[in-house]
C-alpha cells in the first residue's frame, strides 16, 4: 500500500513541475509562462446601482435634450411597474407644454416592404436638412416566448450614429393598445426634447395601423410592386386611411413595373371619398436602396403639412386624437383594475367553471362579475 502511495506521490510531483527542469535537460532555456487570468471580468464593476433620478432631474435633462435621460424616461413609460408608471406620468405632464411642436409621420407596410430601409433614406435626406429626427417603432414580439428582436437599429446603421436622430424601438408584447398608447406618450418626451420629426413605423400587420394613424398627422402607406395583383392583398381601410401610397423598390429592371402599380393605386383613390382634410392624396414612385424619388416624397409629406394647416384641419385632426387617447386610456385603466381585483380573481375561476358546465351563460357571467367589481367596497371608495 506503501509503495503504491509513493508512487502516486511521485507522479502527482511530475506532473506539477516540468520535466525540463530536470538536470538531464540543462542545456535547455525554458521561457516562464504567463499566469492565467480570472474567469470573471476584473473590469466589469459589480452591484452596478442605477442612479433613481428625480421628476424634476428627468425633466430638466430631457428639456436640455439629453439623450440618456430622455431615453431612461422612454424606459420608465414602457415598465409595468405602477411606481414606474406613476413617475412616467408625472414627467410626461411636465413636458406636456414643451410638446405638440414637431410634424409626425406614420409608416405602415407590408412586411418586406423596405419600412426600415425607407425610414433610414428620409431620415437621413431630413438631417441634411437640419432637422431632428426621433424614430418609434413597434416591433412584434412572439405569442409563445413574449421576445423581440428590437432589430431597426441593425438595419438602419446609418441613421442609428447620427447626433440628430433617436432610435427607439418596443415590443408590442402581445399587448398593441398597451404599446399604442406608451408610444404616443414617448412621443410627447420626444418632442419636448427638441425632436421636430416624429417617424412611427407599425408592425405591418393587424390593427397596428388604425393605432399609429390615431397619433400621426400624416399616414404613409409603402407598397411594392411585381407580387401579382398588388390591390388583392390590401385592406380598402388602410388604403382610406393613407394620406399618400407610395411604390418602393422603383429600380433596375423594376421601375415599368413600379409605374404600372403606381397606375393602379391612382385609378383605385378615385373610388374613395374625398378627405375631411380636403387633401387628394397622392401615389409616388421611389427606391430606399437608391434615392430617387425620395425627394419627392418627403415634399409631398411638406405640402400635406403646409394645407391642412392653412385650413385648420391640422389642429381640428390633434384635438380629436387627444380626446381618443383620452377615452383609449380609460379602457385600458378600466380593463386593468378589474383583472387585477383580488376578489375578481377568485370570483372569475368560479364563473368560468360555471360557465363550461353550462349552469349560467357567458353573458350572465359577465354581467355577474362587472356588478360585483363596481358595488365592491374598493370601487365606492
Amino acid at each position: 500500500m506503501r509503495n503504491h502511495r509513493q508512487t502516486a506521490g511521485t507522479a502527482i510531483i511530475l506532473r506539477m513541475t516540468h520535466p525540463e527542469n530536470n538536470q538531464k535537460y540543462k542545456g535547455l532555456s525554458v521561457t516562464k509562462g504567463i499566469d492565467q487570468p480570472p474567469i470573471v471580468n476584473p473590469y466589469r464593476k459589480a452591484n452596478v446601482i442605477k442612479k433613481d433620478y428625480s421628476v424634476s432631474e428627468y425633466v430638466e435633462g430631457i428639456l436640455n435634450g439629453n439623450r440618456v435621460m430622455l431615453s431612461q424616461a422612454v424606459t420608465l413609460v414602457d415598465s409595468a411597474r405602477p411606481d414606474h408608471q406613476q413617475k412616467a406620468q408625472q414627467i410626461i405632464e411636465k413636458c406636456l407644454p414643451y410638446a405638440g411642436k414637431s410634424i409626425r409621420v406614420g409608416i405602415t407596410g407590408v412586411p418586406g416592404a423596405g419600412k426600415s430601409t425607407s425610414i433610414e433614406a428620409f431620415g437621413m435626406q431630413w438631417i441634411r436638412s437640419g432637422k431632428k429626427l426621433a424614430v418609434l417603432a413597434i416591433d412584434p414580439s412572439s405569442e409563445r416566448s413574449k421576445g423581440s428582436i428590437l432589430g431597426d437599429k441593425t438595419r438602419m446603421e446609418e441613421l442609428s450614429v447620427q447626433d440628430n436622430a433617436f432610435i427607439r424601438p418596443s415590443p408590442s408584447a402581445g399587448s398593441l393598445g398597451g404599446v399604442a398608447r406608451k408610444t404616443r406618450e414617448t412621443i410627447v418626451l420626444c418632442e419636448a426634447a427638441g425632436f421636430d420629426t416624429i417617424f412611427v413605423e407599425t408592425v405591418g400587420v393587424g390593427q397596428s395601423e388604425t393605432a399609429v394613424h390615431s397619433m400621426v398627422d400624416f399616414f404613409l402607406l409603402i407598397q411594392i410592386t411585381g407580387g401579382g395583383d398588388e390591390l388583392q392583398g390590401i385592406k380598402r381601410g388602410i388604403m382610406e386611411m393613407a394620406d399618400g401610397i407610395v411604390i418602393n423598390k422603383a429600380d433596375g429592371d423594376n421601375v415599368e413595373k413600379a409605374k404600372v402599380t403606381q397606375t393602379q393605386y391612382r385609378n383605385a383613390l378615385r373610388l374613395f371619398p374625398a378627405h375631411e382634410s380636403g387633401w387628394s392624396p397622392q401615389v409616388l414612385t421611389y427606391s430606399g436602396k437608391t434615392g430617387f424619388g425620395v425627394n419627392e416624397v418627403l415634399e409631398m409629406i411638406y405640402k400635406y403639412i403646409s394645407e391642412t394647416k392653412a385650413n385648420n384641419y391640422f389642429r381640428h385632426k390633434r384635438n380629436i386624437q387627444a380626446k381618443y387617447w383620452m377615452y383609449e386610456t380609460i379602457n385600458e385603466q378600466l380593463r386593468n383594475r378589474f383583472y387585477q381585483n383580488k376578489e375578481i380573481e377568485t370570483l372569475i375561476r368560479t364563473k368560468e367553471a360555471q360557465v363550461l358546465d353550462e349552469e349560467i351563460s357567458p353573458f350572465t357571467a359577465a354581467h355577474s362579475l362587472l356588478d360585483h367589481y363596481f358595488n365592491s367596497e374598493d370601487i365606492l371608495k
